[in-house]
């Protein structure tokens, strides 16, 4: 199947939505949430008022600019993963391919540190990844013709969210993410006592 070109117009659209993305998260971890005005980021990405709020609803959404992005991916990853791959399966290889590239980016310990620390970036997380969490296990749940609120695929949608959050610390973050999603797939056990010299 070809993908039709993208236009000149949808690309210089989609330019100018990064160049006020990049504009405030640089403003945003340069001067602090709270100082920086929409007026700001619209004088540093040389657009008007009117054009920032026209690709973004408000200050949260620049800072998650690729939000929708991201849910659309997740959503897809499960109902478009090939014939007889699980659903874990599928999710396993999309969180291997997409998380250390995010988390490998030199801004991304900043960026961590200014949503943890602005109350309202923290409460718009939490609020997206609910409705990460809905989404996927809305998805989830119809690949098995159940109700969109099932329990298994909510949860299972939660967890999956949850891990590369779990394996950040991790010496090893690729191992910790295979080992998570061996526990999923195949159920909890009893960790090993270390065998004493």
């Amino acid at each position: 199947m070809t993908v039709p070109p993208v236009s000149r117009r949808d690309r210089k659209k989609a330019a100018t939505r990064q160049a006020i993305a990049d504009a405030a998260l640089h403003l945003f971890l340069e001067h602090g949430y709270e100082r920086v005005s929409i007026r700001d980021i619209a004088d540093a990405a040389d657009v008007s008022t009117a054009t920032v709020f026209k690709h973004f609803s408000g200050k949260e959404a620049l800072v998650f600019d690729q939000d929708e992005d991201r849910e659309s991916e997740l959503i897809a990853v499960v109902r478009q993963r090939p014939s007889g791959q699980s659903i874990p399966d599928a999710l396993r290889q999309h969180v291997l391919d997409t998380w250390p590239s995010i988390d490998a980016h030199p801004q991304a310990a900043e960026f961590t540190n200014l949503v943890n620390s602005t109350p309202a970036l923290h409460a718009y997380s939490e609020r997206m990844w609910t409705r990460y969490t809905g989404s996927l296990g809305a998805a989830i749940a119809d690949e098995f013709g159940v109700d969109h609120d099932n329990l298994a695929c909510m949860a299972l949608a939660r967890f999956v969210l949850d891990i590369p959050a779990i394996a950040r610390g991790r010496q090893d973050r690729r191992a910790a993410v295979e080992a998570i999603f061996d526990i999923l797939t195949h159920g909890w056990k009893p960790p090993n006592k270390p065998l004493a010299p």
